[in-house]
């Protein structure tokens, strides 16, 4: 499997695309935006004028989407040029029937096909240590796996056709309630005056110990490098969590299950991203928490 159709090249699109570039694969990318296409293209990524263009003749085709319509659509233009043989994988976060969907289409034309989204934001995807968690026929993910252990370094096969996103939405939604916790914690250590650097040693070995507090702390200067020491450029942008968070209670109501704190997570983001933070990382969220706190 050498010819790659890589479809959306934003900011996880491209620096994937880029890693299969440079490991000898032959690369076609294309974006609805230009400006994308021109930094896709900088970087080794041979452009198609058309996602019809850079779907035909290959043996993969990547998808790297904003939402399951996104998907849908790209689905409905590409498919009566896609050869036969040719694997569909989409790596986007979409909603668990649009994921489905796009299974029951490859299926209508006998092409194998896996739904993979990633873990890892921007830093992930450059650096090629993205987590994917796979979902579709054992046979179809088998076949992508060299592409995925270039790209990643963590690969879940999930289940059958759509385990893969109901996962990620599972796991964003742990991730955003996490991330809260740990702002809100942090802002009432503030306000106890505690030194955060001890706050960090403490909870990082101790029992609220999670991924949002030791690898990603949203204090500049506190544990590992992170957004909060570039001023929470993403990274993640909370607007991305926003949908996830969208996601997942979605998919709570389609299987009547209650999410009090996914939606009550759900709400924060949201109330954030309305006050014009959407671009930043999703841990700003802690300047959001703050503004809570009274003077």
């Amino acid at each position: 499997m050498t010819s790659v159709g890589f479809i959306g090249l934003g900011n996880m699109g491209t620096p994937m695309a880029c890693n299969l570039v440079a490991a000898g694969l032959q690369v076609t990318g294309h974006d609805v935006a230009e400006g994308a296409r021109t930094v896709a293209a900088a970087k080794g990524v041979d452009i198609a004028d058309s996602a019809v263009a850079a779907a035909a003749n290959r043996d993969v085709v990547i998808t790297m989407l904003p939402d399951g319509a996104a998907l849908l659509e790209v689905y409905r233009t590409i498919m009566a040029d896609v050869r036969a043989g040719t694997v569909l994988m989409d790596c986007s976060t979409v909603d668990i029937a649009s994921a489905r969907k796009a299974h029951d289409m490859a299926a209508e034309r006998n092409l194998p096909s896996v739904d993979a989204p990633v873990s890892g934001g921007i830093a992930g995807a450059e650096a090629g240590t993205l987590t994917f968690m796979v979902g579709g026929d054992p046979q179809a993910c088998e076949a992508v796996r060299p592409l995925l252990d270039i790209m990643g370094r963590t690969i879940v096969l999930c289940g059958g056709p759509g385990c893969g996103q109901a996962v990620k939405i599972c796991n964003n939604m742990i991730l955003g309630i996490s991330m809260i916790g740990v702002c809100e914690a942090l802002t009432l250590a503030r306000e106890l005056e505690l030194e955060p650097e001890r706050v960090f040693d403490v909870v990082s070995t101790s029992s609220g110990s999670c991924w949002s507090m030791n690898d990603y702390c949203p204090l500049p200067g506190v544990g590992p490098e992170s957004p909060a020491d570039h001023d929470y450029r993403p990274g993640f942008a909370a607007a991305l969590m926003l949908k996830d968070l969208g996601l997942s209670q979605q998919a709570a109501a389609s299987v009547d299950v209650a999410t009090p704190m996914g939606a009550m997570a759900a709400s924060v983001y949201e109330t954030m991203v309305a006050s014009g933070m959407g671009h930043l990382d999703f841990s700003a969220v802690i300047r959001h928490v703050r503004s809570l706190t009274r003077e």
